[in-house]
């Protein structure tokens, strides 16, 4: 059974969003939309990130979708099977390097991972807080909602990546997934889900109160989580900055960077599927010229 981003459920708790559409030979998972104000339909890869059974069956499936879609967008799993120049194989309009995204090895020994600082906030953290794993994560779904909540009006999160309640309810079943919880007399201040995939602990979000951020009980959720992953994964994928533009480092970028062993990249890929119907859409939409793509999308994510 799959499991994670490439579990079915994943692309069905993303539905309202678009149609989930399976590539048949690769096995990852697209959203197919409407294109407002025309009666046509492009695809996009899920958020955060397109993740697939077998990279190498991707060329073909892109050969063979036959213009079901005016483009194709996407952004590569930084552990995939590709290199750059398959992908421009694959995608002839755009391929950019989107994120770095920090990764911990966790065959190295947690004291070549970690700093000396880092350890003492880890310390100071774990005298205030107690972690735990959560053995069903569906029985917290309301507690994860509120934290989350928080988080979407803090930084003002909007569309995909605010994730709708119905959205938590099918990701926290998915095969796979892991929850971890901090508490402060014996109430929850923060937690992390992760995604288990092959060799791989994908880091999906996290949320926390202003209790946990003032606790900064992060540290405390993170160095119990590689602890826990350490036998079960050979990586963890802590993501990249946050926000949707590339190269943006912000404190979340380098709270990341002081977990991690090493970077590897995602790629912002897009491929026009019918060139007649995109220029014609771009026409009537009167665009202004643009590297953002689909062009006739531009501003969705902002």
């Amino acid at each position: 059974m799959n499991t994670g981003y490439l579990n079915y459920c994943y692309a069905q708790s993303l539905a309202e969003f678009g149609t989930p559409i399976k590539l048949p030979k690769c096995g990852g998972w697209v959203l197919q939309r409407k294109i407002p104000g025309f009666p046509y339909y492009d695809a996009m890869g899920c958020y955060p990130l397109f993740c697939c059974e077998d990279w190498s069956l991707l060329y073909e499936d892109l050969n063979e979708i036959d213009s079901e879609w005016v483009s194709l967008s996407l952004v590569t799993d930084p552990f995939g099977d590709y290199d750059r120049s398959y992908l421009e194989s694959c995608f002839k309009a755009i391929v950019l390097p989107f994120k770095q995204h920090y990764i911990v090895d966790l065959h190295k020994p947690f004291r070549e991972i970690i700093s000396k600082n880092r350890r003492k906030k880890i310390r100071k953290a774990l005298r205030s807080v107690n972690i735990e794993i959560c053995e069903q994560p569906e029985n917290h779904l309301e507690e994860w909602i509120t934290l989350y909540s928080s988080l979407v009006e803090k930084h003002h999160i909007t569309g995909i990546r605010a994730f709708s309640k119905a959205a938590f309810e099918k990701q926290l079943n998915i095969p796979g997934m892991v929850m971890f919880r901090a508490l402060y007399q014996d109430k929850t201040i923060g937690a992390t889900l992760w995604y288990i995939q092959g060799e791989v602990g994908y880091g999906h979000l996290a949320a926390f109160n202003q209790t946990g951020y003032e606790l900064e009980s992060s540290y405390a959720l993170d160095a119990f989580s590689m602890e826990y992953f350490s036998d079960k994964v050979q990586w963890l994928d802590l993501g990249g900055s946050a926000g949707t533009k590339r190269d943006q480092a912000d404190g979340l970028d380098l709270y990341k960077r002081g977990w991690a062993t090493e970077t590897r990249p995602t790629y912002f890929c897009g491929r026009i599927l019918d060139h007649d119907l995109y220029k014609n859409i771009v026409r009537e939409k009167a665009m202004v010229e643009t590297n953002y793509f689909p062009a006739y999308r531009i501003g969705e994510f902002e």
